[in-house]
Parts: structure tokens; C-alpha cells; sequence
């Protein structure tokens, strides 16, 4: 069997180009993969169901159980608007056949109006910017913000250099219960961890 000494090692890799770039690649490569390995150990993560702290806290159910309350009587207001124009153009069918050219205008115009009124409206409480959006903002924004503040404050006394929100968007194949800290943030904010909905079921799965 060919025994290879450490002199004679170097010497291959030192007159053998063609395995030099090789070799400095394994290097570099083992290098960066020990170092991502000192980093991780280095640093403490941990992640939030933040989804699971709102339905826990009381101020935002009921924060949006007033947004529910409006959005259902703005869409009544919008709906009754309709209503009105289907029978203002029902009406003008039935008695086009009794009107004037002119009268046929006018009351076309009417309607034309009454519907680009209904759709404005529509447009205000519903679309992009509108005013439910307003409202939400206004009502969850600060639960948010109390929720993010207790987070930062348990973050920072704890040294975690990264928190992630397990109920975002950023994908998570696989969490350990260990290093979820949502029950501490509910402690923080003063209350008891795995509150239960109305029907009985504990929201912290």
C-alpha cells in the first residue's frame, strides 16, 4: 500500500496546478461552513405567533368586533343606495313609454348620478385607503405596537439577535415549541398564556 508523508503531500499539491484551485475551494468552502457554524451557535434566535397574541388579547377582540359592527352598517348604507337606483330604473322602464324625449334624459341623468354616487361611496368606505382601513388602523394599530414593543423589550434583555413571526409570511418548515416565546410576550403585556375562545378550544396549537 502507498503511504503518503506530509512532505510529500505538499508536494503533489504544490506542483500539481491543476489541483491547487481544487484544493483552495475545500478550504474556503470548510472555512465558511465552520464559521456559519460559530455564527449560529453565537447568536439565540427565537419566533412569535403574533396572530395567536392577538386573538388573546381582549382590547382586540374587541377592536374588531367594532370593525365588524361598521363595515356591516356601512354595507347596508351602500347596499340600500342600490336598492334605490334598481327601483328608479324599474320605475323609468315602466313609464319611458308615457315620457318626453326630454324627460327620458332627465331621468336617465338621475340614475346615471345616483349609481356614480353609490360607487364613489362604495369606493370610500371599501377600496384602497378607504375608510375601514382607516378605522382598523386606528383601533388595531395601537395593539400592534404594544404587542412589537414587548417583543423588542424581551429581545433586547435576552440578547436574541433575531425574532421571527411564525404567522407571517416568511415561511418556517419546521419550529421548536422551545423557542417560541409568544406566552412570554403575553406574560409581558399582563396576561395568562393559552386563553381560550368562546367555544372552548385553546388557541395555541
Amino acid at each position: 500500500m502507498l503511504s503518503l508523508n506530509n512532505q510529500t503531500l505538499t508536494e503533489m499539491i504544490t506542483f500539481a496546478p491543476s489541483i491547487q484551485p481544487l484544493m483552495k475551494k475545500l478550504v474556503l468552502s470548510f472555512t465558511l461552513f465552520f464559521a456559519g457554524l460559530t455564527l449560529a451557535n453565537a447568536q439565540k434566535f427565537a419566533y412569535v405567533d403574533t396572530q395567536y397574541i392577538l386573538e388573546s388579547l381582549p382590547e382586540y377582540k374587541s377592536a374588531q368586533q367594532q370593525l365588524d359592527r361598521i363595515s356591516i352598517q356601512w354595507q347596508k348604507e351602500i347596499e340600500a343606495k342600490f336598492a334605490e337606483i334598481d327601483k328608479m330604473y324599474t320605475d323609468f322602464q315602466a313609464e319611458a313609454i308615457l315620457l318626453t324625449d326630454d324627460m327620458k334624459r332627465k331621468r336617465e341623468e338621475e340614475i346615471i348620478d345616483k349609481e356614480k354616487e353609490a360607487k364613489e361611496l362604495q369606493k370610500q368606505r371599501f377600496g384602497k385607503g378607504g375608510d375601514l382601513l382607516k378605522k382598523r388602523q386606528d383601533l388595531i394599530k395601537p395593539v400592534q405596537d404594544k404587542i412589537y414593543n414587548a417583543i423588542k423589550d424581551i429581545a433586547t434583555s435576552k440578547n436574541y439577535a433575531v425574532v421571527f413571526d411564525k404567522s407571517s409570511d416568511l415561511t418556517m418548515l419546521f419550529t421548536n415549541p422551545k423557542y417560541d416565546i409568544s406566552d412570554q410576550i403575553l406574560e409581558d403585556l399582563g396576561y395568562t398564556p393559552g386563553m381560550q375562545d368562546d367555544s372552548g378550544d385553546d388557541k395555541k396549537n
